[in-house]
């Protein structure tokens, strides 16, 4: 299968690689060709790393990364047989690109979006089949995270559902089923958790540390609420909270005043160097 996977990102080149590691051709594009080369450097540095730690022989590592192609726009998505974007959780860019590469789409691909949160039968207005759209929800760090969430829109066909999770099964994931409501299963249950976590950290409920040691203890999870928003970003989650609120109109899904001011004070996370701990060093370190 040729897979196109739209954003060179943290996310698409994660979806990048374990396309290849299943053995798809894959062709990534984002902004412009640097960007995407950029990505593959990326990916060659993270397989460089399970080389060393002998987790991946240099030939399979070498083989993995020659089934990757930079591309420069989305007219080289023409021979692919499915697509799936990747870029930031903003509903009028994805659509922007949908329209775009829907252009040079053959009769019989498929077209997938990895948005976290945006119902997949409104963003299929933008795409050339909506039969052949379908939401495809990796989580990250995609390499080592088995979910994908699928979701199938209104006009989502039987044929494009079965050979969406044939394709992530093949890539050794779990596949789970959502309906097309607004955060799907994973968001619609995690981000009220992190919202609720930076309202208590706002409100003076305990400091940071401990909300996150209690939540990563007490609840028997892998990181703390706090940690973990700076992981996949503040701007993202807040982007997310916002869909809830919007596509629901319930009131506990309005976002903490202190997510708010940290995404406009360009706080958004590790990605960015600082969140709610500056990333800077060694160690993340708490700034509040």
């Amino acid at each position: 299968m040729i897979v196109g996977v739209i954003g060179a990102g943290q996310m698409g080149a994660g979806i990048a690689q374990v396309s290849a590691g299943a053995g798809h051709d894959v062709l990534l594009s984002d902004i412009d060709l640097a960007r995407a080369e950029a990505g593959k450097a990326g990916i060659a540095k993270a397989l460089g790393r399970l080389v060393a730690e002998e987790k991946m022989t240099q030939g399979d590592a070498d083989a993995l990364l020659g089934r990757i192609t930079p591309v420069a726009d989305h007219s080289a998505f023409a021979p692919a047989d499915l697509v799936i974007e990747a870029a930031t959780e903003r509903e009028e860019i994805k659509r922007a690109i949908f329209a775009s590469v829907g252009q040079h789409l053959s009769a019989t691909a498929i077209l997938a979006s990895n948005t976290s949160s945006i119902p997949i039968t409104r963003l299929a207005q933008a795409a050339p089949d909506p039969a052949r759209f379908i939401g495809v929800h990796f989580f990250n760090p995609v390499p080592v995270m088995g979910l994908i969430e699928l979701i199938r829109g209104l006009a989502t066909s039987d044929d494009t559902l079965a050979k969406v999770e044939g394709f992530g099964r093949g890539l050794g994931k779990e596949i789970v089923h959502a309906n097309d409501a607004p955060g799907f299963i994973v968001n619609r249950v995690l981000m009220p958790m992190i919202n609720e976590a930076v309202f208590a950290l706002g409100e003076g409920v305990a400091t940071m540390q401990d909300i996150d040691v209690g939540c990563r203890l007490g609840l028997n999870h892998p990181m703390g609420p706090i940690t973990l928003a700076d992981f996949i970003g503040l701007d993202t989650c807040l982007e997310i909270i916002r869909v809830l609120y919007s596509g629901t109109g319930d009131p506990k899904f309005r976002p903490a005043p202190l997510l708010v001011q940290y995404v406009d004070a360009g706080w958004v996370g590790k990605k960015a160097g600082r969140g709610f701990y500056d990333w800077t060093g060694s160690e993340p370190v708490p700034t509040r």
